[in-house]
């Protein structure tokens, strides 16, 4: 059944108040924001410090392009009981608010959830902190590579031991608050479903998410093996604990290719294209646990064969056998991947500053109405007028006097 197409995203007749900086929160309200919602962050007037991160042109921050997407900008001073007065007006037109502050900041400030509900009865409110909003650990401070340390991630994000004398590595990105910020917006859409799906009950609810908790639920099947028999999951460098063959293989140009045929057929596949048939139901190599066993037996096996060839003639080979590979993207392989690309996922948006800025497009994808980049980080407090005017229904005069005042 084809479903036609709509014009309009999803999330189309969402608001969403945001009062957050860098990543978890902010990651949380440009996932709504691709899909259609209208995300007004509220910024101090030096603005997020994100858009001070990674490489820069002219002053301007290339990340923040995309991190900021698709949102409005509105400075404030939330010191100032003016501009929290503001908040508080907003707050009676928007669906959503998502905080990452420290816990129990914003009631410091006289904008907890009782307060803002009582210009909105029924708003949802998401927060997003170290360790969520109750419990012993609650005040303690927190980022993202902490909520990773606490939820078991990071010890795990090594070679086994005994291999290097290393510090255990980061992922590579902000994956902690990356996780913790999908939840915020998975909690945030299951509340609006409760509060408005035709038998809701038209009630707020609060989301609470901790950034150790999120990368705790993430980690599979370590806590029932630790509880039932005591296991201690380990480190794998490049491998699987659960299933092999399944690593990252040298090639003679010094890269990689990840191959996956832990399956008994591709297994078998794989066995008769690097010329080891033999090992095929083999003891020691007849299925997954004993193939787990012999893992780097295997693996050293693979690795004398794959550095034989370059990598591109590794992955022909592999595809003609159907077997799942892939070379170890870098950032310029995934720009130029032609299934990115095809998708939309990786895209050239325009921007003011840059022209384009190469970004990655919206997930999940959703056909019949899909989202889209509206356009890219906005300048600091570039829709003042606009959202001050438009929804509060301040006169110009009155948004100049409140600029004066550095409120806005």
């Amino acid at each position: 059944m084809n479903l036609p197409t709509t014009t309009r995203p999803v999330l189309s007749d969402l608001r969403v108040l945001e009062i957050g900086h860098f990543i978890a929160a902010p990651f949380c309200t440009r996932l709504l924001a691709d899909l259609g919602a209208d995300v007004i962050k509220i910024e101090p007037r030096s603005g997020d410090p994100v858009r001070q991160w990674g490489e820069m042109i002219e002053g301007r921050s290339l990340w923040w392009s995309m991190h900021g997407r698709n949102k409005r900008s509105l400075t404030l001073d939330l010191k100032s009981q003016k501009g929290r007065d503001l908040v508080v007006r907003l707050v009676a037109h928007c669906d959503v608010v998502v905080e990452n502050l420290r816990p129990g900041q914003l009631g410091r400030m006289g904008l907890g959830p009782d307060v803002l509900r009582r210009a909105r009865p029924d708003l949802i409110f998401a927060h997003v902190s170290g360790y969520g909003q109750t419990g012993p650990g609650r005040d303690r401070p927190a980022f993202g590579v902490i909520g990773e340390a606490v939820g078991g991630l990071r010890y795990l994000t090594n070679h086994p031991p005994g291999m290097v004398d290393l510090p255990p590595v980061r992922v590579g990105v902000s994956i902690g608050d990356s996780i913790a910020g999908l939840y915020a917006a998975f909690g945030i859409m299951t509340a609006l479903w409760q509060r408005d799906r035709a038998k809701g009950d038209g009630q707020g609810r609060t989301v609470d998410v901790a950034l150790s908790e999120s990368v705790l639920s993430m980690m599979e099947g370590m806590l029932p093996e630790y509880g039932a028999v005591g296991k201690i999951r380990e480190p794998m460098g490049g491998g699987l604990p659960t299933a092999a063959p399944s690593n990252a293989y040298p090639t003679a140009d010094g890269k990689w290719v990840l191959i996956a045929a832990n399956s008994e057929p591709l297994f078998a596949r794989l066995m008769k294209l690097i010329g080891k048939p033999e090992l095929i139901g083999a003891a020691g190599y007849a299925n997954n646990p004993e193939r787990v066993a012999n893992a780097p037996k295997l693996d050293q096996l693979i690795g004398d064969w794959s550095r034989r060839h370059e990598a591109d003639r590794v992955i022909a080979m592999l595809n003609d056998s159907d077997i799942p590979n892939s070379k170890v993207y870098t950032a310029a392989d995934c720009a130029a991947d032609p299934q990115y690309r095809a998708r939309g996922m990786v895209r050239d948006v325009p921007d003011k500053h840059f022209s384009t800025v190469l970004q990655a497009g919206i997930v999940p994808h959703i056909p019949e109405s899909p989202g889209t980049v509206r356009w890219p980080g906005p300048d600091i407090g570039e829709h003042n007028h606009e959202i001050l005017t438009q929804l509060l229904d301040l006169t110009p005069a009155e948004v100049e006097a409140l600029e004066k005042e550095g409120v806005v």
